[in-house]
């Protein structure tokens, strides 16, 4: 309905592992970030989604629960784009079919 926004983990292979809506795109985040805390490690390999912008604050939480990748539907912040560099975290953003743009560390892709 495009009234809320969700957040995915995705395992290297592609399949999703969890998910989680919410009409903030930070609680949605915090929600993935917090299930995937809790379960363990089930979900080490693999990278976050999320459907809309990707703000620094973003990043950062990601950073911080040991995220390596965050796919973003839309644009990324300048400020986020810096903090991912600082984070070894790649950033992707423009995320839709057959092309993305690849802000920080494009090293831990494979092109597809």
């Amino acid at each position: 309905t495009g009234c809320t926004h969700a957040a995915a983990w995705v395992s290297p292979s592609g399949e999703l592992a969890g998910g989680h809506e919410d009409v903030g795109r930070h609680v949605a985040l915090d929600k993935l970030l917090g299930h995937r805390t809790e379960s363990e490690g089930a979900w080490q390999n693999g990278a976050a989604l999320v459907s809309s912008r990707a703000s620094y604050e973003m990043v950062q939480k990601a950073a911080m629960c040991g995220v390596e990748i965050l796919f973003a539907v839309s644009a990324a912040t300048t400020l986020a784009v810096d903090v991912a560099g600082r984070c070894n975290l790649t950033l992707v953003g423009f995320c839709k079919p057959g092309r993305a743009t690849v802000y920080t560390h494009p090293q831990r892709l494979i092109a597809g």
